[in-house]
C-alpha cells in the first residue's frame, strides 16, 4: 500500500508514471482518481511510441479464454464509462468486429474459437455466406462465412491518451513532464524506489511505474530488474479519406493465429477498418527486427493485397501515406502489469503486444488498486512482473 508523500513540493509524488502512451495515461488517470498525486514523464510527446503508431482497436474477438480475455472484457466495460467521460473527440465507436473465413476449415476453425470465447463472456453470432454483406455491402464475394462480435470497438489512440492526462490534470494532482529521459532510478539504502532522475534532475516519489512500452525493458534495467521487453515491429496503410465503406473491423481468420504466435519472422493477414475522419487503415503485420524502422515495400505490397482481396473497392484507392510502430512483445503474451517485488516501490505495465489501447484502462485499474491497497477487480497474478525471473532459475 502506497505511503504518502506531503502534497504541494514540485519535485515530490505519489508515483511517477514513466511514459505518456495511453497505458501511462490510463494509469495516471486511474491513480489519480485514488487520490493519488502523480507525476508522468516521457522523453518524447504525449502518445510518441507506440500509441501513436496504433489503429485504436478495442478487442476481445482475437483472445482466447484466459487472463488477457478476462483483463479485455473489463477493460471493454471501462472504455464504454470512459467514453461517456471524456469528450467525444477519442473518437470511441463500439461498432463491432467482422471475422471472416475464406474456407470451410477456415470457417470451423473460428467457429470453435467462438464457441470457446462464450464461456468466458464474450458475444459472438455466426454469419453465413450469404448474409456477410449485409454487414459489409463491399466484402468480396466467395467467402465462406464469419463471426460477428458486437462488443468490439475502437478509439483514436492518441487523443485517447491526452484527454486521460486532461482529465487527470483536471483534478489538480497530476504534473506532466515531456521532453525528459529518464536516465536512473534512484534507490534508497535498502533497495526501495525513491524516484527518478532526468537530465533536468531529480523527480521523488516512494512508487515508480514502468509504462514505457517498448522500451519497457530499459526502463527495468534502470532499476536492476530484468523484463524481456523485445519490439515486434508493424506497419499501418491509410487510404485517402473515403465515404463508410468498412463499417466494422474486419479480418481475415488468419489474423488471430498471427497475434498468438511468437514467431519473429514476417507475418501478414488482412486486418481493414473504417475511421469516423474517412480514412481506412489497413494492416496488420508482424515481424521483429529490432528498432529498425525502414520502409519495407514488401510488406506494403501484401498488406494492400490482402485488402483488395477482402473489399475489391479499395483497388482503385489511394493510400496517402503508412506509419510503423512497434509493439512491446513479452514471451508469454501477456502484459506485466503490477508491483515488482525485486525492487520494493517498483511497478510495471507494459508488454501489452498489440493490445495496449485496449487493455489500457483495466491495466490502470489494476495499477491503481495495488497502489491504494483496495481490492483487486480482478486476478493480477498471471501478469505478475516476476513470472520471468522465476521460469529462468526453474530452467537453469
Amino acid at each position: 500500500m502506497l505511503t504518502r508523500h506531503p502534497s504541494g513540493h514540485p519535485d515530490l509524488s505519489d508515483l511517477v508514471v514513466v511514459g505518456a502512451g495511453v497505458v501511462g495515461a490510463a494509469c495516471a488517470y486511474y491513480a489519480v482518481r485514488a487520490g493519488l498525486h502523480v507525476t508522468v514523464i516521457d522523453r518524447g510527446p504525449v502518445a510518441g511510441g507506440t500509441t501513436g503508431a496504433g489503429e485504436g482497436n478495442l478487442l476481445v474477438s482475437d483472445k482466447a479464454p484466459g487472463p488477457e480475455l478476462e483483463l479485455a472484457l473489463f477493460s471493454a466495460r471501462l472504455w464504454q464509462e470512459l467514453a461517456s467521460e471524456l469528450p467525444a473527440h477519442i473518437e470511441y465507436e463500439k461498432k463491432g468486429g467482422l471475422v471472416v473465413a475464406s474456407t470451410e476449415p477456415g470457417l470451423a476453425a473460428l467457429r470453435a474459437f467462438a464457441a470457446a470465447q462464450a464461456g468466458a463472456g464474450v458475444e459472438a453470432a455466426e454469419v453465413p455466406p450469404d448474409r456477410l454483406t449485409d454487414h459489409e455491402p463491399h466484402l468480396a464475394p466467395g467467402l465462406a462465412g464469419g463471426f460477428h462480435y458486437p462488443q468490439d470497438a475502437q478509439v483514436q489512440p492518441a487523443l485517447a491518451a491526452a484527454h486521460l492526462l486532461r482529465a487527470a490534470a483536471g483534478a489538480g494532482r497530476l504534473t506532466l513532464r515531456l521532453g525528459e529521459e529518464v536516465t536512473a532510478v534512484l534507490t534508497g539504502g535498502g533497495g526501495e524506489v525513491r524516484g527518478v532522475r532526468t537530465q533536468r534532475g531529480e523527480v521523488r516519489a516512494p512508487h515508480v511505474l514502468n509504462a514505457a512500452g517498448t522500451w519497457g525493458g530499459q526502463l527495468a534495467r534502470l532499476a536492476g530488474v530484468e523484463l524481456p521487453v523485445l519490439p515486434r515491429r508493424g506497419f499501418v496503410l491509410v487510404t485517402e479519406p473515403l465515404p463508410r465503406v468498412v463499417r466494422h473491423k474486419v479480418y481475415s481468420a488468419e489474423y488471430v493465429a498471427d497475434v498468438a504466435s511468437g514467431s519473429a519472422a514476417l507475418q501478414t493477414s488482412a486486418v481493414v477498418e473504417g475511421t469516423p475522419a474517412g480514412p481506412v487503415l489497413i494492416g496488420a503485420s508482424r515481424e521483429r527486427v529490432g528498432f529498425d524502422r525502414t520502409l519495407s515495400v514488401e510488406v506494403l505490397r501484401r498488406l494492400a493485397a490482402q485488402a483488395v482481396g477482402l473489399f475489391p473497392v479499395l483497388a482503385t484507392v489511394r493510400a496517402i501515406r503508412t506509419y510503423a510502430g512497434f509493439r512491446p512483445y513479452l514471451p508469454d503474451h501477456l502484459p506485466a502489469i503490477g508491483p515488482d517485488p525485486r525492487v520494493p516501490g517498483l511497478l510495471h505495465a507494459c508488454g501489452h503486444e498489440g493490445a495496449g489501447i485496449g487493455l489500457a484502462p483495466a491495466t490502470g485499474a489494476l495499477i491503481a488498486a495495488a497502489l491504494t491497497g483496495r481490492e483487486m477487480p480482478l486476478a493480477a497474478a498471471p501478469f505478475a512482473p516476476e513470472r520471468f525471473a522465476v521460469a529462468d532459475v526453474v530452467a537453469r
